[in-house]
């Protein structure tokens, strides 16, 4: 199969790219330099992107003055589990640390589907990206007249006391190792699995099934649980990932887990102070359970935003802005570091094996874009985004006098 697209052919001809992992494709190497470098999309059909996008100005503002150098990039390092460069519209990748199971496979290769979504758009890049939970720059570390300038790093967590650049999941493209499928195909499973429960129906209790010992937060949650003692309309389920592995996932399904009333609140997500999940758990769930409509009218609103606002095209222009405004801040002209490696779609899903494949192969963007990205909006003025802050504190004030 050919890999060339041409310049003068338009996409909404549907020219395709697929993955193609025979020796006689590859040629006896592992990434093929064939690949398309520019395509014609409908310029007409340009949107708007949606408003939680204009956080990619905020998440970059700490830049925004000083630019981004060299010096910032190597002494980030430390931080990193890799450094990922972009030059020409080829990729490559040094390591540093080995991450987390394969959370960083799954990142980088979302990365190559965004250039073969929008072939010759990406521009040169170089930046540092960590794929482990806790987030890593912190605020108050660079902060004062004689502080050093904040090294710029990737990571999908952020928060008001860090620096970290918020990056989309990994998940979105798979997480192999608890059987979560690409996010397209995931969404439908969940949309066809809460239908068979009706909401009047399900468990009137707050649900949630995970792991413990990762998170200081997790271990404090399950005192939470059912007792002899208390019933706080609670069920905490302990999974032991290696047995679940072992019995095929077949109790570890998220489109099984539907029975269950998320308290999803306000408008999405019902707030849980941390110094008092017990009583705020108990509290949100009782109110749910006596305001029943306006329960599932949160639970369809936040069902609402992650088909509409949360699709995988948003997810790529989301990417393709952020590293587009990114590149906007280097002082420097990126260029291959001495020990990084090229990557490209058949270096990285070719050799995968078993369920690691399949999940690649799914992901797998088989066509350039037929329209452009988003156009990104203007950054939020001070005043919104301390008015939305204002707004959220007063909602959970609210709730916690409820509770109270």
């Amino acid at each position: 199969m050919s890999f060339t697209l041409r310049s003068t052919k338009k996409h909404h001809e549907r020219v395709e790219f697929p993955l193609n992992c025979s020796v006689t494709a590859l040629q006896g190497k592992k990434c093929p330099n064939k690949y398309p470098s520019v395509f014609e999309p409908d310029e007409s059909s340009i949107e708007t992107c949606p408003n939680y996008f204009r956080w990619i100005h905020q998440d970059l503002q700490q830049w925004k003055t000083s630019g981004i150098t060299e010096d910032m990039i190597e002494r980030g390092k430390a931080s990193a589990h890799f450094r990922l460069v972009i030059v020409g519209g080829n990729v490559y990748v040094e390591k540093y640390t080995r991450p987390y199971q394969t959370r960083d496979v799954f990142t980088k290769w979302g990365i190559l589907q965004l250039l073969r979504l929008y072939p010759g758009k990406v521009p040169d890049l170089d930046l540092l990206f960590y794929s482990g939970d806790e987030t890593k720059i912190m605020r108050s570390d660079y902060h004062g007249p004689n502080s050093t300038l904040a090294p710029p790093l990737f990571h999908y967590c952020g928060s008001e006391e860090t620096l970290d650049i918020v990056f989309p999941d990994w998940t979105f493209w798979g997480w192999a190792e608890v059987n979560i499928m690409p996010w397209e195909d995931m969404l439908r499973a969940i949309k066809k699995g809460r239908k068979r429960t009706k909401w009047e129906q399900r468990e009137p209790y707050a649900f949630w099934k995970g792991n413990p010992h990762v998170a200081k937060n997790r271990l404090d949650l399950m005192k939470c649980n059912l007792s002899d003692q208390y019933d706080w309309n609670v069920r905490l389920y302990y999974k032991n990932w290696s047995k679940v592995v072992d019995e095929g996932f077949n109790n570890s399904k998220l489109e099984d887990q539907c029975t269950y009333r998320g308290m999803v609140p306000m408008q999405h997500y019902w707030p849980i102070r941390r110094q008092d999940k017990c009583r705020d758990l108990k509290f949100a769930v009782e109110w749910g359970n006596n305001h029943t409509q306006q329960a599932q009218d949160i639970g369809k609103a936040g069902s609402k935003f992650i088909e509409e606002i949360l699709t995988m095209q948003n997810v790529y222009d989301y990417m393709f802005h952020l590293l587009n405004e990114y590149s906007k801040l280097l002082k420097y002209k990126p260029t291959v570091p001495s020990k990084a490696r090229r990557i490209c779609v058949e270096s990285t899903a070719c050799k995968q094996k078993g369920v690691w494949k399949e999940f690649l192969f799914q992901s797998l963007v088989k066509s350039p874009s037929n329209k452009p990205p988003c156009e990104l909006p203007p950054p939020y003025e001070p005043q919104a985004i301390q008015a939305s802050m204002d707004k959220i504190d007063n909602i959970d004030k609210q709730v916690e006098n409820w509770g109270n």
